[in-house]
This record gives C-alpha cells, structure tokens and sequence, in this order.
C-alpha cells in the first residue's frame, strides 16, 4: 500500500515564481513614466524556411510606448521603402513576405531598436538565415567485394544542409537496417562493420538524408556489398576503426552535449567500455548508446574536461584510445544587470557580472551609443563590470546596454536607469484571502512601488508588530512568509508601504486549514475472476473545503465500464476479469491540498489445465508421465492430482492415482497387471482444482496371478448347525487377469483334521452346514485366476450359529439397602449352557402391593434390567419404600433369553412421606388462622404426624422468628391463635413417619385488620347513618349492574371491573361474608411487596391485587400449592394488578356474578 500527499496542486512552480520575484529587477507600473523595456525578441540564430513569411519579433514596453527603428548588417533598414517589409502597428516586429522574391536578399544580421523620451533599447543581433537541402552530388558508388571476417566502412557523405541533415541507412524496400553490436552507425552518419559475415551481402546499402526544416529526405545511390567466404579472414585482435590513432582531442561547450565516439574492427567482435581518467563518470549525466560505442554526457560543465578511455575487447586482447576533453564557455551570466529606479539626489550602480573560457570582453552602451562615445555625464563613471551613478537629477533616466563576447558567442542585456520621485503605491489587490495547509509555508504578498524605495512593515490583527524572524520573515519585497503555518496564525495582517513623500497600507488575511488526511487506506486485495473487489478510501478534510474524490487505475483514469461502481468512500468491482488487475489508487483532492493511497488488486483464478501429456520409461509395472503445466492465473499451482481410468473394467469411471508437488512436472507412475490404462492430470491451487487436462495415450499391463486376497473375510453363524463365510471381492482392477475364483477353506479350531475347501466364482459369501452349536472355525479366502494364484491367505476365525440357552440362574438372593435400593445376586450358568457368546443377565422385577395395602389390586408394571458380560450381581434403583416385590432372572445371548429362576420376593421398609396434598386458610380471624390440609398422596409407611412452622412477615419482607408445633396424624384442621391483626405469615407443613419428615408445602396468609376505634368514639359501623349510606351504595351499584346486564345482551360493552375499582374506598372494603376474608388495605404512601393477599371464597390461599411479590424473599404464588409443596402458580415479579375476581370465570359476568364479587 502506497501513500503520497502533496500540499497544493502546482503550488511548487507557483512558489519558486514568488521566490523569483523576490530576486528580480523592480517592475515600474506603466502608468508611469519609464524608459523602454524590451519584452519579446527573436533566437540570435534565426533559419527561416523559404516557403513561409520570415517574422522577427521585437516588443517592447515604457511610458510613453517606445517608436521602433531596424538595422541591417550594421546600417539603416528603411522598412518603409520595402513593399515587403511590414512594421506590425504598435510593435518593432518585422513579418517579411519572401513569396515570389529570393529569399537569400533578407539574409543577415538584424536588430531592433526601442526608443522614448527616457531612454533607448536595443535587442540581441538577430542572424537571419535560409535553410537549405541541397541534392546529393551525382556519383558512381563501385561495387564493393571483400572475405568474410574483414571489417568495412560505407561512407555517406551526405551534403552540407541548414541545419544538418539527420541520417539513416534503408533499403530499397524502405524497411531500415538491422543495427547491433556488430554493425553501428557513426555519428557523421557512416556504416561500420567489425567484421563482415555472408549474411551482409547485399546491393541495396542506401543513405538517406532528411532535412528537418524543409521536410525533405534526399538519397545517396545504392551501395553494393558482397562477402565472399573462400579465404575467411581467421580471428583478430581488436583495433580501432573509429578515431583512428592512440589518442585524439574533442573541444565541447559548457551547457553542451558531449559525444565521445569510439568504433573497433575485430573478431570476435569487442565489446566496447569507458572510463574517465582520475575520476568517475558523471551519475545522472551520462548515457550510452550504439551498443556502447557512442558515450553522452549532458549539460557539460568545467569538471567534466579529461582524459575519457574508451577499450575494446575480444578475447584475444584489448585496445585503447584517449580522447582528451576540453571544456570552453561562450560567455554565461553570473549576474545580469537589473532596471535601477532612483529618486532625485540618490545613488546607485550597474552591475554586469559573466564568467566564460576565455574570458570574455564586457563593453558597456548607453542608449544604444558606446559609452565612450556618449555624451559626458559626471554623475555616472564606469568600473570595468559596473556602471556607478551618484547624486543623480531628474531628466538623467537612460537604457544602459551590457555587451560581453568571447570567440564563442556573446551576452547582451538592457537595464535603464530611471530617476523618480513616487509616493508609495501597494500593487497587490486589497483584501486577499490566502489559504494555506497547516504546517506548510504561508506567503502574504504585499507588492509595492515607491521612489525612494518603500520600506514594508506588517502587523497582525492591526496590532501586534511582526519582526523579522521565526517563525516569519519579511523578503526585500515586502512578501511575508511563515514558514510552519498553523491555526493560530490564522487572521487579519496589515502591510504598510513608507518613504518619504508617503505612507500606504494594505489588509491580506490567512486562513489556516486542516490537511486532507486519508484514514482508512485501500487494502491489498486477491480476487478469484467473477467475483467483486471492494476498496475503501475514508478520509479526514478541512470542513470549509470541497473535498473530490478520485479513483485511478494504474494512474490513469477508471475504465468506462458500468462494472465500476464509485460511491462516497469506497470503490466496487463487480464481476472481475483478468484485465482489472493492478493497482488502484484514491486521490481525495480540495482546492488546496490533496492526499492519495494505494492497493493492487491480484486476479486469480483456478489454474488451467495441464497439457502435452506423455508416457514413458514403460515397464510392466510401470510408466513415467510427463506434462506441461498450465497457466496458474496469479496464484501457484500446489499439487497435482493424477487420475487414471480402467478401459477394461470401468470404462468412465476415474480414479485418482497420485499426488505430486505443484513445481513438479513428471511422475512415476506404479501399475496393476490386467489394466487398459488412461492418465488425465488436474492443478490445484488456492482457488480449486483446474479442469482435467486431455487423455494420454492408453497403456495396457499385461495379465498376472492376483496380488491381493478378498478383505474382511469373517465367519458367523446365522442359524444352529452352521457357519456362514463372507468377505469382499476383488474388484475388476485387482483380479490382474482373467478367470477370478475364490478358494474358501475351513475347519475346526483345536481339532486335529484336515482343511476343508471349496471354490467358488461370482461369490462374497458360502454357508457350511452341518456344524456343532456354537464352535470356534479357523477360515482362509485365497484369490486365483487363470494365471495362478494370490498369496497364501491370512486364517481368521469365526463362530457357527448359536440356539438359545438351557440354564437358569441359581442362588437368587436379594439385599436391601435402602427403602428405595435393592441389590440382586445369583449363581451365573456354565458357559456350555449358555450354547452362544454370553451378551449378560436381564432382571425383571415388578411391585405387587404396598405393605399397608391388601393384594389384589390394579397389576403392577413389569421392569426389566439388563447387566452386560457374566455378571453375578446388580442394583435395582428406583423402588418405591414399605412395598412387596416379586424378581426373576434370565441368560442372555445372540440367540435370545434362557428359562427364567424361581421368582423370589422381597419387602422395602417404610421412608419418608411425600408433602401434604394441599394447604389452605378456611378461616382467617383478627388474631388467629385455621389452616386445613390434605394427607400426603402417598405416605410410604406408617403416618406419625405432622410438624408445622409458622413465621410473620413485616411491612419490609423481614421474616420473624418461628414457631414449631406438632400434630397428630388424625388431624387435617388447626386453628393458630395469639396472633397479630392485620399481619401476613407464612406457614411450613409437613408429614412425618418413623424415617422423619418429608417435603414441606408451604402457604401465606394475612389476618383480619383491627377496625376498632379508641373508647371516646363510636364504632361507625353500629351507626344508622352508616348502615343506610351502605345500603344506597349497594342499591346504586346493583342498578349499575343492571344495566350494564342490559347493554351487554344487546351487544354493547361495560367495563364493570373497571367500575369497581373507580369507586373502591382507598382506605376501607367491606367484608366478604360469604368467604369470612377482609378486603384489601390500601396505603397510598408505601406500597410494600406483601401486601394485599387474602383468601378467595374458595378457601384457598390466593394472591390478589398487590403490587408486588413473595419473589423478594423467595416464595410466593397465587396460594395453591402442589404435592411438593410449591405453589401451582408462580409470580413473575412485574408490578401489575391481577384482573379476574371471585372464580376467575371468562365468560360476561351476570349480574349475579357481579354482586357476589361486591358483597
């Protein structure tokens, strides 16, 4: 995965301008005044085609615009007198129309002349010349014969162009020659041969010319070459072609290219190598070519002058040549003069720095005039390379022209002086907004103009002066840079421009923005063809900016393909080719930075199939098979698989043989007699197995006796009397020939007699009847065919049939552990009895009455045991306690069961009782509870009693302390008395036998809440008033109910049970007197969990409108408890009110029902 992040698009040549601008001459706006400047000339050397206009450019700029004049040749050039001459308007530019005129009368040397008030400008001389291609001279190319092995050298020669022609050789066919190490071309465009082979003979050895500005390609007359082998030159040493001698010179200009050249005879032909005297090849700069024949080292400078050796070697020696170089200079600038701007009674200077080999000559102009020769100015005095002007005056301003040549060309630069006196001007627009990226370098420009030159100082928010130094710097143009931006540099800055004849500032403010970050990169992603290849790309950008986001493959744009879904974060690629392999990258842009991740994506896809398969190394038993792997598809193939099929036995049907290793391309393959073999080959790689490849050629073993015998041979007896043989086939692959019979051979074990035998064909099984009951047999199975036979077999043994067994058990004696545990024992049967393999004992014992029940009751279920191996004793669990039971055991084999032994009886003693059938409140009382119960459903053994626990439970579920008592087994009522009023307890009962006590029932109950009053009031209940109050409540209701009888018969609907909760007491219910319970005691400000029970007219304990449950200190339900004493219905624990009343009928209730539930 690849990351790269750049900090705004094009902003580095955008940077590198500014940097620049910082360093340049002063820019004068044109609105004022200012001598000329020129802008836009022609190249020194100008070759023009003489089929189109000769255009010589030459702009310029200054206030006011400059008037243009041109010289030819050093003189006048009257433009105006030529008809073909026109002086574009405005402008110095010449366009020369040469169309029916000779071109060779405007050749030259040209220059153009700028020139106002202020001054004059001169541009570069300006060589004007025609290209040409002239014809190749006539001549007669003699045929050339030589021997093979000799070297040979074609000469073009081609004419003298302008510029030079580019050269190549061809044929008559237009098709170039086929150049290599042997056969090169030499930069003046010669054909070298180190040595000539027959294959060179040919008449057609043509040189072409092409001139580039004209277009055209000219022809030098066929060469013909033959090459003779009759006395072939025998092998040489190398010698040079191509500079010829030990050594030779070569003079390059600084800024060149350098082109070293060395081409050698020799065979074999030599291999060519360079090296620099006393120092390293330039890295960067050089470049061969020419099969190492030519060496280029570009933009040469001083360093690059040398000693360069050039060697050839074969192998029978080397030669060397030294080409020594030397590095001269035209003239190149260290430091051009730049435009001087001055105000009146200041100084300054000219400054024409140049370096070059040999040094060039500088000459200074003024206005276009030889300083020497222009009029006296004591304010300016020249110094070699400068020109110092002091105290200078308005009306001095003058263009001064820099001239330096040497014998190799020469430099010539315009700078003007110009003497002002200017207020300060800001040029750069007010109130730009700069964004830039935080941590990158922030530039806040504020360009001026001012003479004397302004002096620039920033502040910050119009406050806080900012001081040359980190974090900022101020440049000599005023430009502001911050070198590591962040937020806090964010805001309003202020440039003031100052001299003496003014002030003027300017606002600029910079906005410090977050980078675009990408979060979650693209992942590498292997892909099997057909399926989909997702990329997600999540990114972090500055909120203020527009994010774009961009998708590239291989750097290039996505394919125009509907396959390719882009979404917000992510790319999709569904149904994968191979051509959709590579890499994949996110480009998230803003306006000014960008950030960029990248994935591959790898396709892969099962391996094709192998190909070319071949046999050989035959032999009887074996073959080689060799193939040729397919294409693995990105992904390495890891095994072979080879398959076979049988022609002969199961034509169709392939089997696998062998697996080999994916880099191996050949097998040894083992081979089975009696077989028409076909191979076919299948790759498997990480995705799946490769289609099969094609057939091989089919091979046939010859037949064989059998290798194998029949597997899994067994003996078993089925039936009493015999001894049934099985076992599994050879299949046809394994017979190793015709005629496949089976030999079966058997006899007694430990009897001294002689194997008997049978053989059979088309068999896996054969019955030997006639046996003893359950004897051990030894067995043999041997292959044959016609051939011979298998290997001697292997003996197994193996049982005739069983019958049932004779004997019975012995000796039954029982020994009871427990009320519920009982363990069997017996005397086992003699193994002969047994007439079969032993498989255990089965016990069968059944409860025939209980000991305090008299016999002859419902018949008992029957319950059967079964002891594997020859046991002698068992367990009997699960018994029921104080009960009679009735035992008998029988021999178990393959064949079935034998007689069964006497039964014998036993008894279980008594145990604990079950929990009481029921539990229930009858008659709750203010200070006391009868509670009612049922016997347990089964007692097992005498019933003692019963013991009952009882405890309260306060308002907080806090249990009290316990009471216990003990009650007589006769009793199923007890009343408990002393108790608290308007208290919840909680009740344990259960019954007892000698053993002890058995599961507990448990229960709840409240006693009737204390409704007395203190002595000084009256019991309202006794009241008149209160009686009658009731009575009306009683009738109002009854009449509710009525109606709501009514409206129910006649469709409509009644909430009653609603109605009776609206009109509840909060504080006080009447009494039911049908049932004897209170109603429920409402506290509005603590409803606490225990609340609200009270026992329903079925005398049942019942949970009835509390809001909440026993579940807070672990019992609790709606009062009916089952056997073991937990409650029938169980609480849930949620905080909702129970909606059925009285007997929780869900039929409409009759107006009957409805009052019972009220009174």
């Amino acid at each position: 995965m690849d990351r790269n992040r750049k900090w705004v698009p094009g902003f580095g040549p955008a940077l590198l301008i500014l940097l620049s601008h910082m360093t340049s001459a002063l820019e004068v706006p044109l609105d004022l005044p200012q001598p000329p400047t020129i802008t836009q000339q022609s190249p020194k050397d100008y070759i023009f085609d003489p089929r189109e206009n000769i255009v010589i450019h030459c702009e310029a700029k200054g206030k006011p615009h400059p008037s243009f004049s041109w010289t030819r040749n050093g003189t006048h050039f009257d433009v105006e007198k030529d008809s073909k001459v026109l002086m574009k308007p405005g402008s110095g530019t010449l366009v020369i129309d040469i169309s029916g005129e000779k071109a060779e009368a405007y050749e030259g040397t040209y220059q153009c002349t700028a020139h106002n008030e202020h001054g004059t400008a001169v541009s570069n001389r300006i060589v004007i010349r025609q290209s040409r291609s002239p014809l190749w001279s006539k001549e007669r190319n003699e045929a050339i014969v030589v021997q093979m092995g000799v070297s040979l050298v074609l000469q073009c020669r081609p004419p003298a162009g302008l510029p030079p022609p580019v050269i190549f050789w061809m044929d008559n066919n237009f098709q170039k020659l086929p150049l290599d190490q042997r056969v090169s071309q030499a930069l003046n465009g010669d054909l070298y041969f180190s040595n000539v082979l027959p294959e060179d003979s040919r008449q057609d050895y043509i040189c072409y010319a092409r001139f580039p500005h004209t277009q055209t390609i000219q022809q030098k007359q066929p060469i013909s070459v033959t090459v003779l082998d009759n006395s072939p030159e025998g092998e040489h040493r190398p010698r040079f072609m191509m500079p010829l001698g030990a050594s030779s010179t070569k003079m390059v200009l600084r800024g060149e290219t350098l082109e070293l050249e060395c081409i050698a005879a020799g065979l074999p032909t030599p291999d060519i190598s360079w090296q620099k005297d006393g120092g390293e090849l330039p890295s960067g700069r050089t470049t061969f070519q020419h099969f190492q024949k030519t060496l280029k080292i570009s933009d040469v400078n001083e360093d690059d002058a040398g000693n360069y050796r050039c060697t050839a070697t074969n192998k029978l020696g080397t030669a060397e040549h030294i080409i020594k170089v030397n590095v001269k200079a035209a003239p190149f600038w260290v430091s051009a003069p730049r435009n001087l701007i001055l105000a009146p009674n200041e100084t300054g200077s000219l400054t024409c720095r140049v370096s070059g080999e040999p040094k060039p000559k500088i000459t200074w102009f003024v206005n276009g005039v030889l300083i020497e020769n222009a009029p006296e100015d004591r304010a300016r005095k020249v110094d070699d390379d400068t020109v110092i002007l002091s105290n200078v005056q308005s009306g001095s301003s003058a263009v001064y022209q820099c001239n330096a040549s040497n014998e190799f060309g020469y430099l010539m630069a315009n700078a003007f002086v110009n003497v002002l006196a200017e207020a300060p001007r800001v040029l750069t627009p007010p109130n730009r907004v700069y964004q830039v990226i935080a941590n990158n370098p922030a530039l806040l420009h504020c360009a001026s103009f001012g003479s004397p030159i302004p002096t620039i100082t920033w502040f910050k928010d119009s406050q806080t002066s900012i001081k040359d130094g980190d974090p900022y710097v101020i440049h000599v143009n005023g430009t502001l840079e911050i070198h590591v931006a962040q937020p806090l540099n964010s805001g309003k800055y202020t440039c003031i421009a100052t001299n003496n004849l003014g002030i003027k500032e300017n606002h600029v403010f910079l906005e410090v923005k977050e980078p675009t970050r990408i979060l979650k990169q693209p992942e590498y992603r292997v892909v099997q063809r057909g399926m989909s290849a997702a990329f997600e790309c999540k990114v972090k950008h500055d909120p203020s900016l527009i994010p774009t986001m961009t998708w590239l493959k291989d750097n290039g744009e996505l394919p125009d393909d509907e396959r390719f879904l882009v979404d917000t974060d992510s790319l999709t690629i569904k149904d994968v080719t191979d051509r959709d392999e590579g890499t994949y990258t996110c480009v998230m842009n803003t306006t000014l930075d960008q950030d960029s991740a990248s994935a591959m994506l790898t396709v892969v896809e099962k391996p094709d199939p192998p190909t070319d398969l071949e046999l050989t190394d035959q032999t009887e038993r074996s073959v080689r098979l060799t193939w040729i792997p397919g294409d693995e598809h990105n992904s390495p193939t890891q095994q072979f698989l080879i398959q076979y099929e049988d022609l002969l036995h199961e034509p169709g049907v392939w089997i696998n043989l062998t697996e080999v290793a994916g880099t191996s391309t050949t097998a040894q393959l083992n081979l089975s007699p009696y077989v028409y073999y076909s191979f076919r080959v299948m790759a498997l790689n990480s995705v799946g197995l490769s289609e099969p490849s094609q057939s091989s050629s089919q091979y046939r073993t010859n037949p064989a006796a059998p290798d194998d015998n029949p597997t899994d041979v067994r003996g078993e007896g089925t039936e009493p009397g015999n001894l049934v043989i099985s076992w599994t086939p050879l299949t046809g692959f394994q017979s190793n020939g015709p005629g496949l019979e089976y030999k079966v051979q058997w006899r007694q074990k430990d009897v001294d007699e002689d194997w008997s035998s049978k053989t059979v064909a088309n068999a896996s099984r054969f019955v030997v009847s006639g046996t003893p009951t359950y004897v051990l047999y030894e067995i043999k199975v041997q292959a044959l065919n016609d051939y011979g036979n298998g290997p001697d077999a292997e003996v197994v043994t193996g049982y005739s049939g069983e019958d049932l067994p004779l004997s019975a058990p012995d000796s039954v004696q029982i020994m009871v552990h427990n009320s519920t545990l009982a363990e069997v024992h017996w005397e086992p049967v003699s193994l002969p009895s047994v007439r079969g393999k032993l498989q255990g004992y089965k016990v069968y014992y059944r409860r025939e009455h209980g000991l305090h029940e008299t016999a002859g009751g419902a018949e008992q279920q029957e319950h059967v045991l079964t002891f594997s191996g020859n046991r002698s004793e068992g367990r009997l669990p699960g018994l029921e306690p104080y009960s009679i039971y009735n035992v008998s055991i029988r021999v178990l084999n393959n064949k079935g069961e034998g007689p069964p032994s006497p039964s014998k009886r036993f008894d279980t003693p008594e145990g604990v009782p079950g929990p009481p059938s029921f539990l229930k409140v009858v008659k709750p009382g203010l200070d006391s509870l009868t509670l009612e119960w049922g016997p347990p459903m089964k007692n097992n053994g005498r019933l003692a009693g019963y013991i009952l626990k009882y405890q309260p439970v306060n308002k907080t579920n806090e249990l009290g302390p316990v009471k216990v008592m003990t009650l007589p087994a006769n009793e199923t009522t007890f009343t408990l008395d002393s108790l608290n009023s308007s208290m919840l307890y909680k009740f344990y009962l259960s019954a007892k036998t000698i053993k002890g006590p058995g599961p507990t029932i448990t229960g709840e109950a409240f006693t009737v809440m204390d409704t007395t009053v203190p002595s000084r009031q009256v019991d309202i209940a006794t009241q008149g008033w209160f009686i009658g109050l009731m009575c009306a409540i009683a009738l109002l209701i009854l009449v509710l109910l009525i109606v709501c009888f009514i409206k129910r018969n006649k469709g409509g609907k009644y909430p009653v049970k609603e109605k009776e909760d609206a009109h509840q007491d909060p504080e006080i219910q009447p009494m039911k007197e049908d049932d004897g319970t209170f109603g429920e005691y409402s506290d509005t400000e603590d409803h606490k969990p225990l609340k609200g029970s009270r026992t329903p007219s079925n005398g049942t304990v019942r949970r009835d409108e509390s809001d909440d449950s026993l579940v807070d200190y672990g019992e609790g339900g709606d009062g009916q408890f089952n056997e073991d004493g937990s409650f029938i219905g169980q609480y849930s624990g949620k905080k909702e009110k129970d909606t059925h009343e009285g007997n929780e009928s869900s039929e409409a209730p009759s107006p009957v029902n409805a009052m019972n539930s009220f009174v």
